[in-house]
């Protein structure tokens, strides 16, 4: 089978980035032939290339939306596309999910997979004109994935296909052997998240800041436009001492290992995968809820979700968890279990080739 996995750009490694890259790899591995189509190069292409992953750069595939430009996209990638000659297309991400279904590829069998949805509440000005177009280029996929049953409920509710047009397949990530010292005082709290607007990080901030009289510190992981803004808003809340900007790390499963708490408060999300990294070390979780989010933890049992930007609801789970040690890791082995029932790697690629199966039995039959 030759598979042809579209991405939007390769400047930064998010999740959709990750899972193209990982899914590629172990299908690379199993015998597959699969090539990435991919906007620009960057950390991305760097990783592909040391993986041994073929791909193709694209001149004009770029995240802003531009008329001009992406007709130029589309007509580029109909081209690489004809020339690589797959079994199947796989569309990952907003823009490349749009740009990949626009393409003319005959009898070529197409999927999108939905990394979380760019008309989701939260995200923003431009969220209708992505809802119309999510609808008018759906029916040129055979499935439309989503990595949580959120993600499907509000497309269902929006009417941008049909309910037998979805299925969902849940993130699922590699073993690690890191594991964290989940009981050790006083706790570490981490958040690996982008430094932007989707993430809510001045709740967390301010949430700790309602706990100052508590030992505990907190690791952010990540960077991004609003670091500024946010090592401000710690010194302002007279918690600057407590509080490290880590910037990207390429340890982060290091990081969550030297960790006690995973908090990740955010205003829109589709189905986090660094949860699951958490619950996969072995950590007991906090995470917003919002889509999928409370999607991955029992409630109460392998940790909290709490409302959207509510500080005193983050305050009050973190403060039970900073003062409570046996009852960390009571949360995280349940935890490191429910991820290895529900979210591991070899689950989730179980689930896509017999998706991958079924859909080309459709066109052969």
């Amino acid at each position: 089978m030759r598979i042809a996995f579209v991405c939007t750009h390769a400047e930064s490694l998010g999740g959709s980035y990750v899972h193209v890259r990982d899914v590629s790899t172990a299908l690379m591995a199993r015998g597959y032939v699969v090539k990435v189509f991919i906007g620009g190069t960057g950390i991305v292409t760097e990783q592909l290339e040391k993986r041994g992953v073929p791909y193709q750069s694209l001149q004009n595939l770029a995240r802003p939306i531009s008329p001009i430009r992406d007709i130029a996209s589309v007509l580029e990638l109909s081209r690489h596309l004809r020339a690589f000659r797959p079994d199947l297309i796989s569309c990952h991400s907003s823009k490349a999910g749009i740009i990949g279904r626009l393409v003319t590829s005959g009898a070529t069998p197409k999927l999108f997979t939905a990394h979380g949805w760019a008309f989701a509440d939260g995200v923003g000005r431009k969220a209708r004109l992505y809802e119309k177009l999510e609808r008018m280029v759906a029916p040129r996929a055979r499935r439309i994935i989503t990595v949580c049953e959120a993600d499907r409920d509000d497309a269902i509710r929006r009417r941008i296909a049909p309910r037998e047009q979805f299925v969902t397949i849940y993130n699922g990530m590699p073993e690690a052997s890191f594991r964290a010292d989940v009981g050790r005082q006083p706790p570490r709290i981490i958040s690996v998240a982008r430094l932007d607007t989707q993430k809510d990080h001045p709740t967390l901030l301010r949430a700790l800041a309602a706990l100052r009289n508590l030992e505990w510190s907190l690791v952010l992981v990540g960077d991004g436009p609003r670091r500024s803004e946010l090592e401000t808003l710690a010194g302002s809340l007279g918690i600057s001492n407590r509080v490290t900007f880590l910037g990207v790390s390429q340890t982060v499963g290091e990081e969550l290992a030297a960790s006690q708490i995973f908090c990740l408060s955010s205003n829109y999300e589709g189905f986090p995968r660094s949860t699951l990294e958490a619950m996969r070390t072995g950590l007991p979780v906090i995470v917003t809820d919002v889509n999928g989010c409370k999607e991955a933890l029992i409630e109460g049992k392998t940790g909290f979700s709490v409302p959207p930007r509510d500080v005193e609801s983050l305050a009050e789970r973190l403060g039970i968890l900073i003062q409570r040690p046996d009852l960390r890791v009571e949360m995280g082995q349940r935890g490191r279990e429910l991820f290895v029932e529900r979210f591991t790697f070899e689950r989730m690629l179980d689930e896509m080739l017999a998706l991958y199966e079924e859909v080309l039995g459709e066109e052969l039959s």
